[in-house]
């Protein structure tokens, strides 16, 4: 009987890996520039950590988490999202005495989540994300924003729309909290039994929900731009102030929340407006959590962060017809005819390896001619032929695939010719 993958889940092969490869060098690359460090965390957590710093309110931890009893009885879910464990960590190891603050931290991991497999939404997928923490500052949220925007533009997407809006602070939420359990406790009973049982917790999340999105009272709901405070009002202008500096266009959406417990103040989402892309446009979303580092026990620590799925990515860059430049051909092929050569063929390949020269040679035992059609399929630049004449004489015959040139090299030399040749 054979065995399928899990559904949800997929294979990432040759072909395919090389982008996955080229998109995360580029979120590196573009990390290391804003000075950005590469955190790496388990891929399992205690379900505490989850239930406390995503909140037992959202769907991930209600409805998606991965999770078990290991053989101590432990209860352990595998991750679901990264900023909790990123901020798990950041107390643990007590990053927040470190001499550089803020601390800036990015991953690029996978993540665990049990839902509908759909168009680039998978049970097992990938996210690139950033976590900044230990500053107050609004101008760190647009730098935030902008590292987001980078990676995307310079990938070279254009049809791109980043969305942005403010939750305001912990006296602004009140306010604003009281305003939407007023606005729906009246008709609650018109809404999914997710909703009713958000509407004292946390009613902010009514208004993400996906089954009521189309009710009349979402439209009515009260805006949280008409509960903010002074302080709010201002943190929020100076975001958007750094963002024009930077020349980097949004629309403000008040309806906009993002679907964790921990967010304040800032929130945007980035979306694709690629035609064709589909209906679930976000790419990806983030915001502020100012309060989430001494919720799991750690000093009081603004922070902000984003999550960018990798597979939306590769959903954004197929909708705008971008062919990401990937590098398949290999440096040499050597094509080895009769015992000796074959036996010599090892040697030398192990010596262009050794030198840093992309190579390879046939293990099957195949004819010349096929041993040159391996080359074209390897898209070689270069064709080592050696035999037992060229053996004798201590050459080797080298073709350049593109020129179609040939030179006897001697075998000692051929390091050499060929990285002259690159």
């Amino acid at each position: 009987m054979s065995i399928n993958i899990p559904r949800g889940t997929k294979d990432i092969l040759p072909g395919e890996v090389e982008k996955w490869q080229l998109i995360e060098q580029k979120a590196k690359e573009v990390s290391a520039r804003f000075n950005y460090k590469e955190i790496r965390t388990p891929i399992f957590e205690h379900t505490d950590l989850f239930q406390r710093g995503v909140g037992d309110s959202t769907d991930i931890v209600q409805k998606e988490m991965y999770t078990f009893n290991d053989r101590g009885d432990r209860s352990l879910t595998l991750r679901p999202e990264g900023t909790a464990p990123v901020t798990r960590s950041y107390v643990e190891n007590k990053m927040f005495g470190l001499p550089g603050q803020p601390v800036k931290l990015f991953y690029i991991q996978p993540m665990f989540r049990y839902e509908r497999p759909q168009a680039g939404r998978y049970r097992q997928f990938v996210q690139f994300g950033i976590e900044a923490m230990g500053s107050a500052d609004p101008a760190i949220d647009a730098e935030v924003i902008s590292l987001a925007m980078t990676v995307y533009q310079e990938l070279g997407l254009k049809k791109l729309r980043l969305v942005l809006n403010t939750l305001g602070d912990a006296e602004s939420r009140k306010s604003h909290k009281e305003a939407l359990i007023a606005h729906f406790e009246p008709r609650i009973d018109e809404f999914c039994s997710d909703c009713q049982n958000r509407l004292l917790k946390n009613p902010l999340r009514i208004l993400d929900c996906k089954k009521d999105r189309d009710h009349e009272l979402m439209k009515s709901a009260p805006s949280i731009l008409e509960h903010l405070n002074e302080e709010s009002k201002t943190y929020f202008e100076e975001v958007k102030t750094s963002l024009d500096a930077m020349k980097i266009d949004y629309v403000i959406d008040p309806t906009l929340v993002r679907g964790l417990d921990y967010y304040n103040h800032t929130a945007f989402e980035i979306m694709s407006e690629a035609e064709g892309f589909g209906a679930i446009t976000t790419l990806s979303g983030g915001g502020r959590y100012n309060g989430l580092v001494e919720d799991l026990g750690g000093p009081a620590t603004p922070s902000i962060g984003f999550a960018m799925s990798l597979e939306r990515l590769l959903l954004a860059l197929e909708a705008e017809g971008i062919t990401l430049e990937t590098e398949e051909e290999i440096d040499c092929y050597v094509v080895a005819l009769g015992d000796e050569a074959k036996r010599k063929s090892v040697a030398i390949l192990s010596q262009l390896r050794q030198a840093g020269i992309k190579s390879d040679k046939d293990y099957l035992d195949k004819k010349m001619k096929a041993q040159f059609k391996a080359a074209d399929r390897f898209k070689a630049k270069f064709v080592a032929i050696l035999g037992e004449e060229e053996l004798s004489k201590g050459i080797i015959n080298v073709k350049n695939m593109d020129s179609g040139e040939q030179s006897e090299v001697a075998l000692e030399k051929l390091s050499t010719f060929l990285k002259q040749g690159k």
